[in-house]
């Protein structure tokens, strides 16, 4: 029988099932939660989170762009995570960190309070498939990414992902796994949750920042590549380059090169010989064999 999950809220270990929201609070009825997600591994020295600094920094900068004070600072939060970690008897997971306005909320758009803040720390199994390198299959999505002008999309904001949610519907119901969201512009964006990445003739390319969020993943797939002197481009890309390119993978908090098998009716290698290199370079970074990237990781 699994042990029940202990869950961090504002400062307090909680069961699980006690950390509720009224279902008219704002960031439940109105989707004006941030969030954060992000790995914890088990490294020979004890429990160490994937780029938590980064992953706190991101989460301020969302409150930021919209308007919201965080309760807590980035060092009560990692703290936060830490005593979360350790009540779960975690190992290999994910850290969840909510920041969310928990109080009722009929017609009131814009609350003034600081938001409320929740630590989940989830094992791997289940729903969770974490560095699962398996091949997975994409196209491009009837649906369009949504425009900064309209939405802060650096901000990773819970009503930012009904976009993603349509996407990865409409992949499924069309036989892939996952979409990939064109920017209105026309130009490659990201998927529903996942930085893209092509390979074309030995170079690495991968949308810019700017219409898309600023991942995580895809700053560390960057960061060793560039290390590693793997040619890289951030630029402007077209449908019609998915279509000519020699590989393609995607990057996310669970699968951080995650080789795509078949795009659309082509089939790909998978891994090919660059995406191959990467995830080895990865392998050795998330179990700690390569200390080039050591500071990747916080120990808790």
């Amino acid at each position: 029988m699994a042990t029940p999950r202990v869950v961090w809220l504002n400062g307090k270990l909680i069961p699980g099932e006690q950390a509720t929201v009224p279902l008219l609070s704002h960031s439940f009825s109105r989707g004006s939660a941030i969030f954060e997600a992000f790995g914890v591994h088990e490294s020979p020295s004890g429990p160490a989170t994937f780029r938590m600094d980064e992953h706190l920094k991101r989460l301020r900068h969302s409150a930021d762009l919209l308007g919201m004070e965080l309760a807590y600072s980035d060092a009560q939060i990692a703290a936060a995570v830490a005593e979360t970690v350790r009540a779960n008897h975690t190992g290999r997971g994910l850290i969840k960190v909510m920041a969310y306005w928990g109080e009722e909320a009929v017609v009131q758009m814009v609350p003034d309070a600081p938001l409320d803040l929740a630590v989940f720390s989830i094992a791997n199994g289940g729903e969770l498939h974490l560095d699962d390198y398996s091949g997975i299959s994409a196209c491009i999505s009837k649906w369009r990414k949504l425009h900064p002008e309209t939405v802060a999309v650096e901000a990773k904001a819970v009503g930012n992902y009904l976009s993603g949610y349509l996407a990865r519907k409409d992949a499924r119901d069309r036989g892939y796994d996952v979409g990939f969201l064109l920017g209105t512009d026309g130009f490659l964006a990201e998927g529903s949750t996942e930085s893209v990445f092509l390979v074309k003739d030995g170079v690495l390319l991968t949308p810019p920042l700017g219409r898309i969020l600023a991942g995580i993943s895809r700053m560390s797939v960057l960061e060793i590549a560039r290390t590693v002197g793997i040619p890289v481009r951030e630029e402007a890309l077209r449908p019609a380059d998915l279509d000519e390119a020699d590989e393609i993978f995607t990057a996310h908090s669970g699968v951080k090169v995650h080789p795509v098998a078949r795009f659309a009716e082509r089939e790909l290698a998978a891994p090919g010989p660059l995406t191959k290199q990467l995830l080895q370079l990865v392998d050795d970074t998330l179990n700690f064999r390569d200390e080039r990237f050591a500071h990747f990781f916080q120990y808790l």
